[in-house]
């Protein structure tokens, strides 16, 4: 009863004591479950990033938008003679175990028409694969590579962050997959944090009697996330000192990629990303750049006609080309520092149809247009906090093509991932100096083969 009172009036201070609105009709088991929920609430901590949120829609401050600078950019497309050393710095902290591998899979596959987390989904190769056992492919064959130069086992570990509704369903995949050759202490799952749905005027929505609608709190959920579900700890016990991370719709991404890993040592980041080159002027993609003279990104929205048709004299490429795949290189000590930026950290507002109980006629109520909002924080946002930040440009043909839409969609399908995984596979053949006979058919996702990542990787 004490600890009812005192939580009563911390919500009551905050101006949220709504949420006990219906406390005296529960069960004493719902009151114990309303309990267990609203302990884990801070109001005053939710009021905060409301109106922080609320202020930053509502700014109309004029935003310094700038070009990235050289010192903080290079190219495997114009640099492909450095990619040696970058990668040897790579794989040689590889066969150190200072490396370890970081997956945002907190996504669900309702757009693709499937009920199972998106990493569990099967493209349309001719094995099957889903996209978790693609990367995990990648990565037990990385770590076979680096063991011709080390004495001890070489091990990356890989962290996957779940959310409430993949959770489950995502473990039980690895576990009937015997977690495609990991040692099970070596895949960590963890979730994204949650934060609670609010009204326009930022009052918590209550979804029944004896529950506050939550929503998980966007990929920039993950810095909390690593610090309260233990991660960074179990990390630097470990003794890693690298982080590379990902999000799970890519069938190309380059996991554990020693390129990357070296290109950001060597330019000393401790923060670092990688990019593609935008396809058009006016491709709808965020771009990398400086805003603010903090290094950021920014939404196409945010660019400007001249700006996004803006070259540089010297290259005569698009000024603001960097586009962003959500692909990033930490080091140890950035995300433990994180923690104390984390209140700074800036929540984006989505406007959504939220199911909710009427506090006057207690009836429930299916919103047939958004009636609230759900708070989002970017993975991201750390940006403007890096002292040292490095970009590296890489093929978009080569390491880039997102798993989004359904099947017979234009882009961002199956159909496309397929598409573009197969014709990385001809592009590697036919640099080995083999041959595909392509026939009559100029469709590659007509070709039956795959390339398998224990036999190759990354050609």
């Amino acid at each position: 009863m004490s600890d009812y009172t005192a939580l009563k009036a911390r919500f009551q201070e905050a101006g949220q004591g709504h949420v006990f609105n219906f406390y005296e009709e529960l069960s004493a088991d719902q009151q114990q479950e309303l309990i267990s929920q609203l302990s884990k609430i801070d109001p005053a901590e939710v009021n905060g990033l409301y109106t922080k949120a609320i202020k930053a829609a509502n700014s109309e401050a004029k935003d310094s938008i700038e070009p990235l600078p050289e010192h903080a950019f290079d190219s495997t497309i114009t640099s492909a003679d450095k990619i040696p050393e970058w990668e040897k710095i790579g794989m040689d902290l590889i066969s150190k175990n200072k490396l370890a591998v970081l997956l945002l899979a907190g996504g669900q596959g309702t757009r693709l028409g499937s009920s199972a987390p998106k990493g569990c989904y099967n493209i349309g190769l001719p094995s099957g694969k889903s996209l978790f056992q693609l990367q995990a492919e990648r990565i037990r064959r990385l770590e076979a590579l680096a063991q011709a130069n080390s004495s001890s086992k070489v091990v990356i570990p890989w962290y996957i962050m779940t959310s409430g509704p993949t959770r489950s369903a995502t473990e039980e995949f690895f576990k009937s997959n015997n977690y495609f050759g990991f040692h099970p202490d070596n895949v960590v799952f963890f979730n994204q944090g949650t934060l609670p749905c609010l009204t326009n005027d930022g009052k918590i929505i209550l979804e029944d009697k004896s529950k506050v609608a939550v929503a998980p709190d966007g990929n920039g959920g993950i810095y909390p996330a690593l610090r309260k579900e233990g991660i960074i700890t179990n990390m630097a016990q470990r003794g890693i000192e690298y982080i590379h991370s990902y999000c799970v719709d890519n069938c190309l991404v380059r996991v554990a990629d020693p390129v990357f890993i070296g290109y950001s040592v060597s330019k000393g980041a401790e923060c670092g990303a990688k990019v593609v080159p935008k396809v058009s002027p006016t491709e709808s993609v965020g771009v990398i750049c400086v805003k603010n003279q903090k290094f950021s990104v920014v939404e196409y929205s945010e660019i400007t006609e001249e700006m996004a048709h803006r070259t540089d004299s010297n290259t005569g490429k698009l000024s603001f080309a960097a586009a962003n795949i959500c692909n990033h290189f930490y080091t140890l000590p950035f995300l433990q520092r994180m923690e104390a930026v984390e209140k700074e950290l800036e929540y984006h507002i989505a406007h959504k149809k939220i199911k909710y109980i009427d506090l006057a006629s207690h009836e429930k109520v299916s919103p047939t247009s958004p009636n609230g909002m759900k708070l989002e924080a970017f993975v991201f946002d750390v940006f403007p906090f890096t002292q040292k930040f490095a970009v590296l440009e890489v093929a978009r043909d080569e390491e880039f093509s997102p798993l989004k839409n359904a099947p017979g969609s234009a882009t961002d399908g199956p159909e496309t991932s397929r598409r573009d995984i197969i014709a990385q596979y001809i592009r590697f053949i036919e640099k080995a100096g083999g041959k595909v006979e392509k026939g009559d058919s100029s469709d590659v996702t007509d070709f039956k083969f795959e390339l398998s990542p224990p036999c190759e990787l990354f050609g």
